[in-house]
């Protein structure tokens, strides 16, 4: 009979999540122990990760961090279902791959999934935890914004899951309430860019080549094209560019006024959304 006790198997499903009968089976193949029944169970685990590669991760969290040094680091890390986006045992992973691509302050994901954590990567880290919450877990995106200040918002869409939507607000000045009702219409109205002349010429041009064809569709007069194509350019602006956009809480004033008014100078900023 295999050497271990019920409390084992509890011990052992605490501390892994897993089922009864895999952790029971795992005990037995180990003959009682506890760290050879985790490797068969990961090892179980990962030949699952195999299987379940081609999955959507459509679930998830985002989290970020002040790093205390003139950076913040913003994650996604995504899952299946909302069940396992909203369990400890996600929640704590994502705290601790956020930790270590802090530390690393990486820049990319390639950059990230190779960074240490705990005497490991953290791509091995994650895939060893997917392996035992039995989905397919990955860190789909990070971004390390820069400033001298930083507001981080994160926002839940639902009471019941973790944040959903995850903004870092990089910038200069004193005034953290308004910066912080800055990171928040961000979150709403999703910018693409800082400014106007953030936004690359070829996506420019392509807007131009949009609001001309369909004024010339509307039958405009030919004089007045260039000052309605410029019009609705700056129509496009105002839903891209950050500066231009109407404030969230006061649309009859730009972001920029807002931010102009409090002395506050926006360096950098990121957005996610889980899943989108």
């Amino acid at each position: 009979m295999a050497n271990f006790t019920l409390e084992d198997v509890k011990n052992l499903r605490e501390r892994l999540g897993t089922g009864m009968v895999d952790t029971k089976n795992a005990l037995v193949e180990a003959d009682g122990d506890i760290e050879k029944a985790v490797e068969i169970l990961r090892l179980k685990g990962a030949k699952g990760n195999a299987k379940r590669a081609d999955r959507s991760t459509a679930e998830g969290l985002v989290a970020a961090v002040d790093n205390g040094d003139g950076t913040a680091t913003l994650i996604e890390l995504a899952c299946e279902t909302d069940f396992v986006a909203k369990g400890d045992k996600f929640v704590g992973l994502a705290d601790r791959v956020l930790a270590a691509v802090a530390a690393a302050r990486a820049e990319t994901v390639e950059a990230a999934l190779a960074a240490p954590a705990e005497g490991k990567t953290v791509g091995t880290v994650i895939d060893e935890e997917a392996a035992i919450l039995g989905e397919k877990v990955e860190l789909r995106r990070i971004r390390l914004v820069k400033g001298e200040n930083f507001s981080i918002y994160l926002h839940k869409t639902s009471k019941d899951l973790p944040p959903q939507v995850g903004v870092v607000l990089g910038y200069a000045g004193a005034d953290a309430e308004t910066a912080r009702s800055v990171a928040q219409h961000i979150s709403f109205a999703n910018p693409e860019y800082l400014t106007r002349e953030d936004v690359p010429a070829d996506a420019v041009e392509k807007e131009r080549a949009i609001v001309e064809q369909i004024s010339r569709e509307e039958g405009k007069p030919e004089a007045a094209l260039p000052k309605i194509i410029e019009g609705r350019l700056g129509a496009y602006f105002k839903q891209v560019a950050l500066l231009e956009q109407d404030y969230a809480k006061d649309n009859k004033l730009s972001v920029g006024k807002v931010l102009a008014d409090a002395g506050l100078t926006v360096s950098d900023f990121a957005r996610f959304k889980v899943g989108a």
